[in-house]
């Protein structure tokens, strides 16, 4: 029988309701990430087919970013993104935590200089000699 079937009701498989939230783009990228260790549930790891209730905790890693939520809903098919985001809600701090990353990181491409427009052909032309070497 599918195992999504053998579910009680009321709980979701956590690579289920991952890819239905749409933190990933498929169920398997979802099961990796549990597997890598990227997730975890209520301050533990979890595996793929741990059930997932209203109420829990989910903490995820995509890149950079850190995302700390909690269930509000719980699904096992994929929708439109404005009802995925109807499915979990972030915490204060989580969102407090990526706004700074997100500073941190403008901040530190400030110092970054960039020309106001892009090389015309002579300019090119510099930067191509600068990097082969020549004068």
């Amino acid at each position: 029988m599918n195992d999504m079937q053998d579910m009680p009701p009321g709980a979701v498989r956590a690579d289920v309701w991952l890819w239905a939230a749409r933190f990933f783009k498929t169920r398997s990228l979802a099961k990796q990430a549990i597997d890598g260790g990227k997730v975890d549930v209520n301050g533990s790891g979890c595996k793929p087919a741990k059930t997932l209730h209203m109420g829990d905790r989910v903490a995820l890693t995509r890149g950079e970013e850190r995302l700390e939520v909690v269930i509000v809903a719980l699904s096992q098919t994929r929708g439109p993104a404005p009802v995925a985001q109807g499915l979990y809600r972030e915490t204060e701090a989580s969102a407090a935590a990526r706004e700074a990353a997100r500073a941190q990181r403008r901040l530190g491409a400030a110092g970054l200089l960039r020309p106001p427009t892009r090389p015309d052909k002579q300019a090119r032309r510099q930067i191509q000699r600068f990097k082969d070497g020549q004068t």
